[in-house]
């Protein structure tokens, strides 16, 4: 990949695998650490892509690995927890901040789910492709996950 097209790559997508990052592993710097990856192993890949979707599935795909092979670490599991830590993201009003911290509160695999499907707008067939999963399977994380936050959040739920 020369560097011209690398460079474009960076800036289109960065914030696409940041966010996809965060939402797995919960962490800004390890999202901070899974984007300079997720690009390392982008300027070294020999691969060539059949256009930008397939580039970008390609970056998403490296991402949802990384952040697993991270979740799965021995290191990961000598530090504190999200909850004894004071960093928390800023948003423009409290319910934000309330789903933000009932989203993170869902098992990894439900967040990720809810973040290839709201935020980055895959669909459930998608999300299956990327991730390795029968449709059926992405479709029960996701209800699974929606369900949980309606239980949670109360009358502050609005499913869209």
């Amino acid at each position: 990949m020369d560097k011209a097209t690398f460079t474009a790559a960076v800036r289109h997508y960065q914030n696409t695998v940041y966010r996809a990052a965060l939402h797995a592993l919960g962490n800004t710097q390890e999202a901070d650490d899974a984007v300079q990856e997720v690009f390392l192993r982008l300027f070294r890949c020999e691969k060539t892509f059949d256009g930008e979707e397939h580039l970008r599935r390609w970056l998403l795909r490296v991402t949802v690995n990384y952040c697993r092979d991270v979740l799965k670490s021995p290191w990961r599991r000598r530090r504190v927890s999200m909850a004894e830590l004071p960093e928390t993201p800023v948003f423009d009003r409290p319910e934000q901040q309330t789903l933000y911290r009932e989203v993170m509160a869902l098992p990894e695999r439900d967040r990720t789910v809810l973040n290839l499907f709201y935020y980055e707008e895959f669909s459930v067939r998608e999300i299956g492709e990327l991730l390795g999963l029968e449709t059926s399977t992405v479709t029960t994380r996701l209800a699974r996950a929606r369900r949980r936050l309606k239980e949670r959040l109360g009358e502050d739920w609005q499913d869209e």
